[in-house]
């Protein structure tokens, strides 16, 4: 699915869905819930997160962790832990590893990854992969796998 998008408010239709709240939407299902944001740097891939993260009811301020590797938000109707990571600043998977990051990939938690290219051989089979383009006219396109 591919869309165009020209506003950071409210999320484009594109990305649907990932706020499902009930039935066999993306946050309920069993195992592993990761999102990976693919894009070039200032392609909004934190603007995306904080977006999914107001739909969700999550409260926090979030930023991007690009120092502290993982923010931990809170659904405030649920309680549930949300996890931000971004591996812009991690050299490899190794390093990422040795961190201990897929104890929360496989934790059960929603995570939700910036660069992930750089933990690709970390993440869980079922990731759906969201990829953000900046387009000539600065419109964003999104792509989901």
């Amino acid at each position: 699915m591919k869309e165009t998008y020209r506003e950071s408010f409210p999320l484009p239709p594109a990305l649907s869905p990932l706020l499902e709240k009930q039935g066999e939407g993306f946050l309920m299902k069993e195992g592993p819930r990761v999102l990976a944001f693919y894009g070039e740097m200032g392609s909004g891939k934190t603007t995306t997160i904080r977006a999914l993260c107001k739909h969700w009811g999550i409260e926090d301020t979030v930023n991007s962790p690009t120092f502290s590797l993982i923010n931990e938000y809170r659904i405030e109707a649920t309680g549930e832990a949300v996890y931000h990571f971004d591996f812009y600043r991690v050299a490899d998977s190794t390093e990422a590893e040795r961190l201990g990051v897929t104890d929360f990939f496989y934790s059960g938690s929603l995570c939700l990854i910036e660069w992930p290219e750089k933990v690709s051989s970390l993440l869980p089979s079922d990731t759906v992969s969201i990829y953000i383009d900046e387009e000539a006219d600065g419109s964003r396109s999104f792509h989901i796998k």
